[in-house]
């Protein structure tokens, strides 16, 4: 391996306390409540999740107020960023899905492709699908498509699902321009095009391991299928297309789909041809505006009252109705959502995370090790990819100064994969797949847990390849 990778850490600076040890076992327990309450004793998963932030935080001698404040901001931090792109999504699928829409895609992708081919077909929609846009707004707008689909094949619903969560996630978290693989770049001073190079080199074999093949297994495991309500859409009793006078067209129905696809990355393309906002034209103003998700999402929900309700025969008080429709059955899923958010920043405000700070910063490891273990451990122990993504990246951001321009997009990917590792019951997504999908929590170990860790594992193997022969 180069010299440069193999890097060590110096001597620790300060050392493990007790304290340390006790937030430790107080998250562990805090995390094993939550389980308990859910599986055994059925408690609302909201309510579960309460219980778990009061607990870490009473047991780590956080301030009452603060416990109350800390899990307050987590709620709020998660759906100010997910929540309103989980109702723009719901509202896009419903009118999607209600339209016909969702049909015409479902029954061009059986009409070309059958069998196994329909596993490819989907993984292939997803990282597309994936490519620019976050991971919660690809999973509503993907939805429809894989309950539906999920239907018409009769194949089991993880067949479908594993390969569309498995593109969408590894872009997410190893690909620019996501906030992640953007934040490791700049801490370790990484050049995004190399990053993007070989970021899409490890994602392409790690999107085939843990989508179509790992399907397989999750299949077995988990042999379920299409939800009776999926996201707010009655998949049991098929779309109400009461008055629809002409379903959209195929082209119509995938150009409105991936509209705000296509605006999130002319964001990232003009964000790196006038990398200096400073002295950058109009253009990249206009586009750093209407490429942000919560624009984006919203411009596409304007063009989808025109393309799937306007066009195909909708009323106006129709197409308010079916909107309004769509909501309900989402309330809960926000709820739950952000009461995951609550939790996880329970425990980055009780010290969780400057624990395994502070463990890192003592150890005696290769650089990209250390960045992915340092990851591993963020996401474990707060549920946060991000926080595992800033605080690895700052630890071993003073590692990577001498490294090449290679290697330290190397280092870049190899915290992003760390960050992806093992999403449990501290993390919003966790909670969004279950109850998206109707799985119950164990199901949704053995399905998404599963496949994350498989895709933190696999990744991080191609990066370490990648290090050995480049």
């Amino acid at each position: 391996m180069n010299s440069r990778i193999a890097t060590q850490l110096p001597a620790a600076v300060e050392g493990w306390t007790g304290h340390d040890t006790q937030l430790l076992v107080v998250a562990g327990l805090g995390i094993a409540l939550i389980v308990v309450l859910i599986a055994k004793l059925k408690l609302h998963p909201f309510l579960a999740l309460v219980l778990g932030s009061a607990f870490v935080g009473l047991a780590s001698g956080v301030e009452l107020p603060k416990i109350i404040t800390n899990f307050e901001e987590g709620v709020g931090g998660v759906l100010k960023e997910v929540g309103l792109l989980i109702a723009l999504g719901a509202m896009l699928g419903k009118l999607l899905a209600d339209s016909g829409g969702a049909n015409r895609v479902v029954d061009t992708l059986l009409e070309k492709a059958s069998g196994n081919k329909v596993v490819w077909s989907i993984t292939l929609v997803a990282v597309i699908i994936g490519l620019p846009m976050f991971f919660e707004i690809g999973l509503v707008l993907l939805l429809p498509v894989v309950v539906l689909v999920t239907q018409r094949s009769r194949m089991p619903l993880m067949r479908i699902a594993i390969p569309a969560l498995a593109g969408l996630s590894v872009l997410h978290g190893l690909v620019p321009p996501h906030p992640g693989p953007l934040i490791a770049i700049s801490a370790v001073k990484a050049e995004l095009g190399t990053t993007l190079a070989l970021g899409l080199l490890v994602a392409i074999p790690t999107v085939i391991i843990c989508g179509p093949l790992f399907s397989r297994l999750a299949a077995k495991w988990v042999p379920v299928g299409a939800p009776a309500v999926a996201g707010g859409i009655d998949t049991e009793h098929g779309a109400d297309t009461t008055g629809v006078k002409r379903q959209p067209t195929f082209l119509v129905t995938l150009l409105t789909i991936i509209f705000p696809v296509v605006l999130m990355l002319a964001k990232a393309v003009v964000d790196i041809v006038w990398p200096d906002v400073q002295t950058a034209p109009w253009i990249r103003i206009f586009f750093d505006f209407v490429g942000q998700p919560l624009v984006a999402m919203t411009l596409a929900v304007l063009l989808a009252i025109v393309t799937f309700g306007y066009a195909v025969g909708f009323t106006g008080n129709r197409i308010t109705s079916k909107i309004g429709a769509s909501l309900g059955p989402i309330a809960a899923i926000l709820l739950i959502v952000g009461a995951g958010g609550g939790f996880k920043q329970t425990l980055i405000g009780a010290g969780v995370g400057d624990s395994v700070k502070k463990w890192a910063e003592g150890t005696n490891m290769s650089v990209l090790v250390l960045g992915f273990i340092v990851a591993v451990a963020l996401r474990l122990a707060t549920g946060s990819a991000t926080v595992a993504t800033v605080t690895a990246a700052g630890i071993v951001a003073p590692l990577a100064v001498s490294l090449s321009p290679t290697h330290a997009a190397l280092l870049a990917l190899a915290i992003g994969a760390g960050s992806l590792f093992l999403s449990h019951v501290n993390d919003a997504g966790f909670w969004l797949v279950k109850e998206l999908f109707g799985l119950t929590v164990g199901q949704t170990f053995k399905t998404w847990s599963v496949m994350e860790t498989l895709i933190s594992v696999v990744g991080f193997g191609f990066v370490m390849l990648l290090s050995l022969v480049i």
